[in-house]
C-alpha cells in the first residue's frame, strides 16, 4: 500500500474509534483502540516505536518514541488535547524528518467531531 492508501485507512479507523468512544479519554486509550482497529484491517502497526537521534556523530538510542508507525511508512501521533497547537505540528514534522518518513497524521480525539481533529503532515524529504 502507498502512504496515501494507508492514510485513508488511518483516517477511517480514527473516525470509527472516535464514533464509538467519543472525547474525554486518555491518549493511551485512543492509541490502543486505534492500533486494534488498524490491525483488524490487516495493517502492520508498531506502537511506541523507539527512534534514535543522530547528532554530530553521536547516536542517542530511544531519544523519543513514535506513538504508531503504520505499514512501516506512516507516523501517527495521538493527542487528546483541547486544541492542536503549532508545537504539535512541529513535533510530527520533526518525527517525520528524524525518522525519514514521508507522511504523518496528528489525530486529536478530544474534539466533538473527529474530522476537526485530523491533521495530515507531509515531509518534503
Amino acid at each position: 500500500m502507498t502512504e496515501n492508501e494507508i492514510g485513508d485507512v488511518i483516517v477511517d479507523a480514527a473516525l470509527k474509534v472516535h464514533s464509538a468512544l467519543g472525547a474525554g479519554l486518555l491518549e493511551s486509550v485512543y492509541e490502543a483502540c486505534l492500533l486494534h482497529e488498524l490491525v483488524k484491517r490487516g495493517l502492520t502497526v508498531g506502537r511506541q516505536v523507539p527512534c534514535p537521534i543522530v547528532y554530530d556523530g553521536l547516536k542517542i538510542d530511544g531519544a523519543f518514541r513514535l506513538d504508531l508507525v503504520v505499514g512501516e511508512k506512516v507516523v501517527v501521533e495521538v493527542k487528546a488535547v483541547e486544541k492542536l497547537m503549532p508545537v504539535h505540528t512541529a513535533q510530527i514534522l520533526t518525527y517525520l524528518k528524524l525518522g525519514n518518513f514521508k507522511l504523518g497524521y496528528l489525530l486529536n480525539f478530544d474534539v466533538a467531531h473527529m474530522k476537526d481533529g485530523i491533521k495530515r503532515t507531509v515531509n518534503q524529504l
